[in-house]
């Protein structure tokens, strides 16, 4: 693929950098028509900071976006800006504005992207890794109209997706819920099929530290009112009805589940692990409120750990 036209913009000012987009927009480099919406990245590094911008750039191509990325860079050193555009080629549909914050700058975030929002688009605010307490209450929360948090890249990612219930709010979603879309799908199919009897119990195994099936866990346990047991084991949703059992088990690193239905022949299924492009995509393509999401985070509670 083309590589992206990237200009770096050292030691600089907002103002600067706005001039410099104008001219890459004027020489045919880069277009905002289309653009449908301002895509914000906090991270904490710039490596961490470099994945984001791959996912985003991917998600891009479905959705046409400005997206500004900010980073921290030495917190001791004076106060400066630097900066980088990229457009064109690997930036998919993106106009990629990446602002690297020095010294006490980096606590003034919400001042520094505001001169870079697209008017009369909608605002996401995406942190791809450590997120604010309470996402909504935060200066750059507080422009967006949906925020995206990850808990899988959280230090402690069971506590960060528990933390969620208490800071939701309405806009929130975090890319953990979006990672078992599949999973969700399948399971609600399962237990459409006969014979249609009450599920009594649920177990949900795997890593311990994998906040999507913790997610899972609170979303079954809301869903069907039911005792549901989190464990750390084989990556597995076993579901007990009152003469039945159906379950869904994959490799950690696997592609293809197996669905077991007593009394039925096992079936293979496809079901894979979402990458963050394409959890990304997905949040991109709904801005109103998740209530399901919602209902599974009041569902974490009932969730017994063992």
């Amino acid at each position: 693929m083309e590589k992206a036209l990237i200009v770096d913009i050292p030691n600089t000012t907002t103002a600067e950098v706005g001039k410099q987009l104008v001219e890459l927009r004027e020489s045919g480099g880069a277009v905002t028509i289309g653009r449908v919406l301002t895509l914000i990245v906090a991270s904490s590094d710039s490596e961490k900071a470099e994945r984001a911008i791959e996912a985003a750039n991917d998600a891009s191509r479905e959705h046409p976006c400005r997206v500004i990325v900010l980073t921290h860079g030495d917190r001791s050193a004076e106060s400066s800006l630097d900066a980088q555009i990229r457009v064109g080629g690997d930036a998919g549909a993106s106009e990629v504005v990446v602002l690297r914050l020095n010294g006490e700058l980096a606590d003034h975030e919400h001042s520094v992207v505001i001169p870079f929002l697209l008017p009369d688009t909608p605002i996401v605010a995406w942190w791809p890794d450590e997120a604010p307490a309470v996402p909504a209450q935060d200066p750059l929360g507080r422009l967006a109209i949906r925020r995206i948090t990850d808990a899988t890249n959280a230090p402690d990612t069971t506590e960060a997706i528990k933390s969620r219930t208490a800071s939701y709010r309405q806009g929130d979603t975090d890319l953990s819920w979006s990672r078992i879309t599949y999973w969700r799908g399948l399971l609600a199919t399962a237990l459409d099929q006969p014979p249609h009897e009450k599920v009594v119990s649920v177990t949900v195994s795997g890593l311990a530290e994998e906040p999507a099936l913790d997610i899972l866990a609170g979303w079954l346990a809301a869903k069907l009112d039911v005792p549901v047991h989190r464990r750390a084991g084989e990556l597995k949703v076993e579901m007990h009805r009152e003469t039945s059992t159906i379950s869904i088990t994959r490799p950690q690193t696997g592609k293809t589940a197996t669905l077991r239905r007593t009394g039925q022949p096992d079936a293979e299924v496809a079901l894979a692990r979402r990458e963050t492009r394409e959890c990304l995509a997905e949040e991109l393509r709904r801005l109103d409120t998740d209530e399901i999401y919602e209902l599974a985070l009041n569902g974490l509670s009932k969730v017994t750990y063992e």
